[in-house]
Order: C-alpha cells, then structure tokens, then sequence
C-alpha cells in the first residue's frame, strides 16, 4: 500500500485493543506485526525523502541559499504532514491489509 494514498488519520487515535488481537489471538504478536511494517514505512518514507532532497544537494551551499529554495522547503513540508508510519501501519493492519506470517505456528502446525 502506498503510504501516499493512505486514508490514516494525522492524530492518534484510541483503538480497542481486544479488536487489535482478534486476528492473531495475541495482542503483542499484533503489536510486533504492526511495529515491523512501521519500521518498513518509516524507511519508505526516508528514502524518498532524501531521493528528492538530493536533487538540491549542492557542495558549496551558504546557509542563507538553504533557507531561501522554496521547492525543498514545500517537500519537507509535504512529508511533515503525511501520517505517522505507526498510524500508517496501524490502519493497514486494521483493514487486513498487512500480510504476515508466523514461523513457530507453521512449525507446530505440520508437526500436527
């Protein structure tokens, strides 16, 4: 899922946490989940990020021409106001959108 196009909310929200666990039956094993496709948004989100800051990268910049590019100033911006990847991932995992898998139950189902 495009973490642009996302529909998270900017703020926090309060969610149940009994809902939170109904997919897994643990709701640490959720959180887990959810932390770990937050991390891979977060680095997302940071390598786009510097992908078009690098476009103004230039070797001899004064601090005054840093303050006066508007076009790196709007795309700091832009990211600024993009929701957090930890309520990113949490409306992904929320609407199912999130695949996962756990090793230790694969294991313990085909010993079964």
């Amino acid at each position: 899922m495009d973490y642009r196009k996302t529909k998270a909310p900017t703020n926090t929200v309060t969610h149940n946490l009994m809902e939170m666990c109904e997919e897994t039956g643990n709701i640490y094993e959720s959180v887990v989940i959810m932390s770990k496709r937050a991390n891979q948004i977060s680095n997302e989100m940071k390598n786009d990020l510097q992908r078009k800051l690098k476009e103004f990268a230039q070797g001899s910049d004064t601090l005054e021409e840093t303050f006066e590019n508007r076009e790196q100033i709007e795309i700091s911006r832009y990211y600024e106001k993009l929701p957090k990847p930890t309520l990113i991932a949490t409306e992904e995992f929320e609407e199912g959108n999130i695949y996962y898998r756990n090793p230790e139950k694969d294991k313990e189902a085909l010993d079964n």
